[in-house]
């Protein structure tokens, strides 16, 4: 029931997503850099608001694939801003996945992710600090699967406040490289604002 849940709840926010994307396009918002600048700036302070929160939620209930969401907020906000508003929202989300996690236990692993993920990952991490020295380096790097990562610490013994360090520690350089590198290749094949 959880997952069918957590998967219409994905699709309907990917949806979402597609229409704002398209009104933005059809509205020439991604004709210059500045128009999407202008555009968001009139919003003022909830424009940021409303991405960090975009970003929160996206850890719990992935809406869009991680990557996408951190090149969103460096394209609507520029890099050192977007980078920001991607790690506040991105830390507070993983903080909210592992207090969910915390609560409801493993049969929420269960009930929303594949069993060979959960298998996986039960069997290459092990428990104790074998498994925070795992988690710490695979939060560091930005090709894991951090949303189930978050969880998958809820259910174990690792506390708080280490969970925490490891999450404000480590997530700065994976959300760099995904915000940086794919604004990157987004201005180089995609010819964004030339």
């Amino acid at each position: 029931m959880i997952k069918k849940i957590n998967q219409a709840a994905s699709i309907l926010g990917l949806l979402l997503c597609a229409v704002l994307a398209y009104g933005f396009w059809k509205a020439g918002l991604f004709n210059s850099k500045e128009a999407l600048t202008s555009y968001i700036s009139q919003f003022g302070w909830a424009g940021p608001a409303v991405f960090v929160m975009f970003q929160a939620v996206q850890v719990v209930l992935p809406i869009l694939p991680g990557g996408l969401g951190c090149l969103a907020g460096v394209i609507l906000f520029g890099a050192w801003k977007g980078f920001w508003y991607n790690y506040i929202g991105i830390c507070a989300g993983s903080l909210a996945a592992f207090a969910i996690a915390r609560v409801c236990g493993r049969p929420l692993l269960e009930s929303v992710f594949p069993a060979k993920m959960i298998e996986k990952y039960d069997r290459w991490m092990g428990s104790g600090s074998r498994f925070a020295k795992w988690f710490a380096f695979l939060i560091f790097i930005p090709v894991a699967p951090d949303d189930y990562l978050c969880f998958l610490a809820g259910t174990t013994r690792i506390g708080w406040r280490l969970y925490t360090a490891i999450i404000l520690l480590c997530k700065p350089m994976s959300i760099a490289l995904y915000s940086l590198g794919l604004t990157m290749v987004a201005q180089n094949l995609l010819g964004l604002w030339r």
